[in-house]
């Protein structure tokens, strides 16, 4: 070989393939101030509409009065249910099989529903007109407590469904349920319990929070009467699903829409479903035959687009004197709000909320969640988790630290004893959950060595000494987190939304020159898919990361796909990337035999080119056989180097992680300081460490917010007190903690590059540990569970029933 030659491992490099801290490509526009979203449109004529919003929770509407509005100069038209029930769209299906106003119809169901549209030549003006619309209440009774909404005399939130005994999940056992859902060995699990030597029960509460992207949602719709299309821009994490509903709600042909997502500025899961903004818009536009815009300022997203948890998890663990667990057993009320409008795979109504075994070595557990109406805006969507899998971590890890208490044991020598073991993987749960590879030992014992343990515990035990004696007011936390998350919906076996398999795509087209395009039925919110599906690419077929475009948002040009949540990106449509790079490869591979005159078998993969076996000086690179396929292919061959692949997986994925907090607790002011946060995560191949860390500290502030201070609160009348970022914790750099991130790898056995998914990890594993942190500092003094969120007044609330106030 000639000295001069690169080496394999030096043209690897220079791909910046998957491995590779490759700086984010997206960057480039963002931080100039070049992102095109989508209050960055503006279309010829474009009208604007806002929304007239109910003040109160509950009430029957006597009469509605848009005139002083349509008076107003430059209101060009104001819509109320009455006006969509002419074109039998007053209702809109959810993405659960429930059905939900887009207009107030008859009455009010929640504070700040929607209850009129108002269009305009001026955003200000169109506002402005909103508060003229006047509505005659009649008040009804309100009730926002989901664990009284199946109470004899609770307040009948859905008078349209007070005859329907059948709901899209089986029978309603009140006019205020929704559904049912069980998993599990129910009889194994009674029987463990009732053979048990130790048992604990605890009402896990995850408050109501909500996503808050920085960008709220928005749309515009742009119908044309001549050709009978419709355009609609918007903030969609799922364009395709946008798309399918649109025309099932309007019944304007599939292929005459047109939906198109731009950057969107942080998703979350807030932007999945369809809202009543969309619809409006669409009618708006039908109606005056102009583009119309809308765009929900913050009040209105906080209060009314969907939120997140809200579930009251009664969770018992059995286990034997020495600390092994014996079974688990948990009844959960999921409170829905006004309509069950929750983004959940069809067949799972609760979501995936039995993989809340956990890491553990659970031999009997069984769920049941019953899911409820209340007067609070509708949405349960996976913020920053795959389907209510954050609760399901929150509930085990909260009862695991629970039952070390009363066991007199360390949580994390507990967690050990009853992790799953690596020689277990394949692992089957309780709950029929194939978990497909793992070693959570080595993982726990990184964690505990990384940041001094035992040395911790001994530092905690002088301290507590210390506080005992008068000596300090500040008390010291260590919380312990070990989480299993399910993620990469997903099989169509098991996952579907409105009858579509949960599938993803991937659409891959090779241009002469070595170049590519990458279309994909995903969507990016922040995530950084231009530049990991380039990386993909990048190392399957030797192509450099920088000559890959790739393109999501576009349903006219991208494959159809199920869209960007719950981790599915990479275990997904990630997988659909490497299975179409393979089809390009092996169509490659014979334009490479029939160039160098050999057999396909006599060629073998080197980085970037087919090299003939024993022969390595003979190779075409695949810059070179990308030219070749537009110009000398084998006979019978098709020119060209493009190829499509929709993945359906085999199963989910499964990544884990070891979290460690350390906290200090000042109990006369209630104030926690984090001392450090240790997070090590296992999300099987890593495509890119720098994106990885970014996601990790993401998630992990998100989770902070959400432990430390975030709920959507309701007064007893169903007023929203935490309805602005003056009331509801969004964590800035100044709160935020310093991150310690580290990983171990254990691949995906049946993923085809081994990666399992990051981005909902560090949310998922992060409440529970922030929340043992505050937990653990008052466990010593008798105190078994402190309800989230953990803010000041809370906590000193906290130390003040515990009588250490004085």
């Amino acid at each position: 070989m000639n000295a001069q030659t690169p080496t394999s491992a030096e043209r690897a490099e220079k791909l910046e393939g998957m491995g590779c801290r490759r700086k984010r490509v997206e960057d480039i526009r963002f931080v100039q101030g070049k992102g095109n979203y989508v209050d960055d449109l503006k279309l010829p004529g474009m009208l604007y509409g806002d929304f007239n919003r109910s003040p109160h929770a509950h009430a029957r509407i006597k009469k509605i009065d848009t005139s002083k509005a349509a008076a107003v100069p430059g209101v060009v038209a104001v819509i109320t249910a009455e006006t969509l029930k002419t074109v039998n769209l007053a209702w809109m299906p959810t993405l659960a099989g429930d059905v939900q106003m887009v207009l107030a119809d008859g009455k009010v169901l929640f504070q700040n529903q929607e209850v009129a549209f108002v269009i305009a030549e001026d955003r200000y003006v169109a506002a402005d007109a909103a508060d003229l619309v006047e509505v005659e209440y009649e008040p009804l009774p309100v009730n926002v407590d989901p664990l009284k909404a199946m109470a004899a005399d609770a307040p009948m939130i859905r008078e349209d469904l007070k005859d329907k005994t059948d709901g899209a999940h089986g029978k309603r056992e009140h006019y205020n349920h929704i559904f049912s859902w069980q998993s599990g060995d129910k009889a194994a699990t009674d029987a463990a319990f009732d053979k048990a030597e130790v048992k604990i029960k605890e009402m896990i509460v995850y408050p109501r929070v909500h996503p808050c992207p920085l960008e709220t949602c928005q749309c515009v719709a742009s119908f044309d009467k001549i050709k009978g299309e419709l355009t609609l821009w918007g903030t969609f994490q799922a364009p395709h699903v946008i798309r399918t509903v649109g025309s099932l709600i309007s019944k304007i042909p599939e292929h005459k829409i047109h939906v198109i997502a731009p950057d969107i500025g942080g998703g979350f899961g807030n932007k999945v479903g369809a809202y009543p903004g969309y619809i409006c818009s669409i009618v708006a536009s039908i109606v005056t035959g102009r583009p119309v815009k809308w765009t929900e300022d913050r009040i209105e997203n906080l209060s009314t687009t969907a939120f997140a948890r809200d579930f009251y998890m009664e969770t018992e663990i059995a286990a034997t004197r020495d600390g092994k667990v014996t079974g688990l057993r948990c009844y959960t009320i999921a409170d829905h709000g006004a309509f069950d409008a929750c983004a959940n795979a069809t067949k799972w109504p609760a979501g995936l909320f039995s993989i809340i075994s956990g890491s553990y070595d659970f031999p009997a557990a069984h769920v049941l969640v019953d899911g409820v109406y209340t007067n609070k805006a509708p949405g349960g969507v996976a913020y920053r988790c795959s389907f209510r899998v954050t609760e399901a971590a929150y509930a085990i890890e909260r009862a695991m630290d629970i039952m070390a208490q009363k066991l007199g044991m360390d949580p994390a020598e507990f967690r050990m004893k009853n992790l799953i073991r690596r020689e277990q993987f394949p692992y089957t749960s309780a709950f029929g959950w194939q978990y497909d590879s793992g070693d959570y030992h080595t993982a726990m014992n990184k964690a505990l060595e990384s940041v001094g343990y035992k040395k911790l515990r001994e530092e905690q035990k002088a301290k507590r000494e210390a506080f005992r004696r008068g000596e300090t007011r500040d008390l010291m936390g260590i919380g312990v987190a070990f989480f299993t998350e399910i993620v990469g919906a997903g099989p169509s076996r098991a996952c579907d939304i409105l009858g579509i398999a949960m599938f993803d795509s991937a659409e891959i087209r090779i241009h002469p020159t070595g170049s590519g395009i990458c279309r994909l039925g995903t969507k990016s919110q922040g995530q950084g898919h231009e530049t990991t599906y380039a990386q993909i690419i990048a190392s399957e077929l030797g192509l450099p990361a920088d000559n890959i475009m790739v393109e999501e948002g576009n349903t006219d040009t991208a494959p159809y796909g199920l869209g960007t949540y719950g981790s599915r990106s990479t275990p997904v449509s990630g997988a659909a990337t490497a299975m179409a790079c393979r089809k390009i490869k092996a169509k490659a591979q014979m334009i490479a035999a029939y160039m160098l005159e050999v057999h396909d078998d006599d060629l073998e993969w080197d980085v970037d080119r087919f090299r003939v076996r024993g022969n390595p000086e003979r190779f075409k690179t695949m810059t070179e056989l990308a030219w070749a396929a537009y110009h000398e292919v084998p006979p019978g061959m098709e020119p060209g180097l493009e190829a499509i692949n929709y993945y359906d997986p085999p199963n989910f994925t499964y990544p884990f992680g070891a979290y460690i907090c350390v906290i200090d607790v000042d109990v006369d002011t209630g104030a926690t300081k984090v001392r450090r946060f240790y997070a090590l995560d296992d999300c099987g191949t890593r495509i890119n460490p720098m994106i990885i860390e970014g996601q990790i500290h993401g998630g992990l502030t998100e989770a902070f917010g959400i432990a430390m201070g975030q709920e959507i609160h309701y007064d007893e009348q169903g007023n929203v007190t935490t309805a602005s970022f003056m009331d509801y914790f969004l964590p800035t750099a100044v709160e935020t903690p310093h991150w310690e991130t580290d990983w171990t790898t254990t691949p995906s056995p049946h993923h085809p590059i081994g990666a399992k998914g990051v981005g909902e990890s560090p949310n998922v594993g992060g409440v529970p540990c922030f929340s043992n942190a505050v937990n653990d500092a008052f466990a010593f003094l008798g105190s078994t569970h402190i309800q989230m969120p953990h803010d000041h007044w809370r906590t000193w609330t906290a130390a003040e029933k515990l009588g250490l106030h004085g």
